[in-house]
Order: structure tokens, then C-alpha cells, then sequence
């Protein structure tokens, strides 16, 4: 019994995304989560969407306009428009959400805008080979497709 309260604080990640782009990222992440680890993401709106700036958002707002037979407020499909959504959306495409291992690791996935008290000391993790450095092109921020998308928060 005690070994596994030692074994379960180890188990925890604080990633800062500031810099990183969000799909490798996100990958890294789905793969920590079906390992055991309970990540947090920090400064979610500071990671990165590879591509010109219009061509992402346009993509981004695509399903905004469908529509269904029913009620679309009911039944629609839902496209977070929040950093923390975006974010929680690219990871949940990555894990294996039909399944129950899937489910369980998603919900040891916590995303905030910027860093919160609890997690100020922490030892924060960078993943190297997610660094936005490696593009040549251009890139997006988070917080900016979430703003073009009529989300109204800030950065604290």
C-alpha cells in the first residue's frame, strides 16, 4: 500500500506548452496518460498551430457552420472554442476514447490558460522534440485561433 502513494506522486507531469506545437505535444501526452501518469498542461494558449494564420482558423470555424435536422444546440457538433478546449480535444483524438483504458487515462488530463497557484513550484517538462523551433513556416498560437473564434477570456 504505501509503495503505491509513492509511485502515484512520481507518476505526475506539469508540461508547459508555451512553444510547442499542439499536435506532437498531444501525442506525447496521449501516450503518458495510457501509461499511468496524471498530466497537467500549463499556458495551453501559448502552444502552437503549424500553417498561415488564416488557413488554420478557416479550417477551425469549418464546422462551426453545420448544421443538423434536429436542434443544432442539442445535437450539433461541438467545436471547443476555448484554449483549454482545443487543447483537451487534440488529446482526446489521440487516445482510444471507445475504450475503457482510453477513457480512464483522459480523465487524469487537466489543461489551464496560464499557471495556476497549486502548480507554481512544480518542476515543469518541455518536450524537446515538440519545440515550435522546428518549423520553417509559419505558425499560430492557440490563444489566437480561440480569440478568432469568439472566445473572450484572457491570459492572467
Amino acid at each position: 500500500m504505501g509503495e503505491a502513494k509513492t509511485t502515484e506522486k512520481d507518476r505526475v507531469l506539469v508540461v508547459d506548452a508555451s512553444g510547442l506545437i499542439l499536435g506532437r505535444m498531444a501525442s506525447i501526452i496521449a501516450k503518458k496518460l495510457l501509461e499511468g501518469y496524471k498530466v497537467y498542461v500549463v499556458n495551453a494558449e501559448k502552444a502552437v498551430l503549424s500553417g498561415e494564420r488564416r488557413r488554420v482558423v478557416e479550417s477551425y470555424k469549418l464546422l462551426l457552420n453545420v448544421r443538423t435536422h434536429y436542434n443544432p444546440d442539442k445535437s450539433g457538433i461541438r467545436r471547443p472554442r476555448t484554449p483549454v478546449g482545443i487543447v483537451k480535444r487534440a488529446v482526446r483524438g489521440m487516445l482510444p476514447m471507445d475504450k475503457p483504458k482510453g477513457r480512464l487515462a483522459f480523465r487524469n488530463l487537466r489543461v489551464f490558460v496560464g499557471i495556476p497557484k497549486e502548480l507554481q513550484g512544480q518542476n515543469v517538462v518541455r518536450f524537446e522534440e515538440a519545440d515550435a523551433n522546428r518549423l520553417s513556416g509559419r505558425f499560430v498560437t492557440v490563444a489566437e485561433v480561440a480569440k478568432s473564434l469568439g472566445w473572450r477570456g484572457g491570459v492572467e
